[in-house]
This record gives C-alpha cells, sequence and structure tokens, in this order.
C-alpha cells in the first residue's frame, strides 16, 4: 500500500509542476509590451526623437515626453522629471551622467539596489536601474555622502548620478515596472 500511494503522491506532484509551469508560460506571454524587460542593446519601439523644449522655462518637462506616470531622462540636458499620473512634474532635478548613454524611448524600471557600490568604485544608494548597454547596466543613483561621479573613471558606466535627496524622492516614485521615457 506504501509504494501505491507514494506512486499517486508523486503522480500529483508532477501533475502540480505541469499545470504551474504552464500557467507561468502563460502568463509572460500575455505581459504588455511596455512592462517587458527591453532585450540588451536593443532600440526601444517609439525611441529616436527630441523633445521640443520650453526656451522660456529650461526646467519645464518638454512637450512629447510621453503621458502618464513615469520619470523623463533627458541625455542631452542631463535633466530628470518626475511625473505624476495627472502629467504634472512632481520634481525636476539635474543629473550627472555615466559615460554610457541609453537610446532615447521608453523603459521600464527592471530592477533595485538599496546599496551598492557603483562601477567607479563610489558607494551609492537608491539604485533604480531600466536598461543596458553593451553588457553595462544603466540606471539612477546618488553617492552615499553626495560625492560626484569620478571623472577619469576607467570603467565604462551607466550610473547616471543624482543628489542623495533627489535619489530619495526618485526611490520612492520608480518602483519596479514603472516607465522611464529618454530623450535627447
Amino acid at each position: 500500500m506504501a509504494s501505491n500511494s507514494s506512486g499517486i503522491v508523486a503522480g500529483l506532484t508532477t501533475a502540480a509542476l505541469m499545470t504551474v509551469g504552464f500557467l507561468a508560460y502563460q502568463a509572460s506571454a500575455s505581459v504588455p509590451s511596455e512592462l517587458r524587460q527591453p532585450h540588451e542593446d536593443s532600440t526601444p519601439a517609439g525611441a529616436a526623437y527630441k523633445a521640443p523644449r520650453n526656451k522660456k522655462n529650461p526646467t519645464a518637462l518638454p512637450d512629447g515626453s510621453g503621458r502618464g506616470e513615469r520619470v523623463v531622462y533627458s541625455v542631452d540636458d542631463d535633466r530628470v522629471w518626475l511625473v505624476g499620473k495627472s502629467g504634472k512634474v512632481r520634481r525636476t532635478f539635474e543629473v550627472s551622467p555615466g559615460t554610457v548613454d541609453p537610446a532615447p524611448g521608453a523603459y521600464t524600471v527592471t530592477s533595485r539596489s538599496g546599496r551598492v557600490t557603483g562601477t567607479d568604485g563610489v558607494p551609492v544608494e537608491h539604485v533604480v536601474r531600466f536598461t543596458s548597454v553593451g553588457g553595462v547596466s544603466v540606471g539612477f543613483s546618488a553617492a552615499v555622502d553626495d560625492t560626484p561621479p569620478k571623472q577619469n573613471a576607467p570603467k565604462l558606466t551607466g550610473g547616471i548620478r543624482e543628489s542623495r535627496a533627489d535619489g530619495d524622492a526618485l526611490w520612492d516614485f520608480a518602483t519596479i515596472g514603472h516607465k522611464v521615457v529618454v530623450i535627447r
């Protein structure tokens, strides 16, 4: 009787694992495209645009930078905007870019780390990553002691550095799956 019941348990376990695997596949196949992790070195859909600027107010959110709640990052202006659901800017601030720029387009936050050491050797916190370029992770971070990025860093760096206060705000705002729009 013991060998018969263990065969039943093994059969039920196998059936359960197959069902879970099938459901996981179905779930991953139905994820909306804007929530899927972009492939490394790929140009996101709708990329390659330069959003027009407001010449009278250079800190104003550029037109054409997307809709809805999002983080907007301008690689040309070294500026970030945190845009709420209503489309109003909650906060804007300057950043110091790494040596690797992401291509313009729409991304999503793919990972976050509370505290790590940056590729330039500087301890950083509130790391919010959204893509990678040539094997280099690209994301926002703040130096733990507000140390600016090392200008002569020998490595390629994808860290877009902000002040600690701005890093705290971005960390609270941009969780996993949150939209990040990169513009020129």
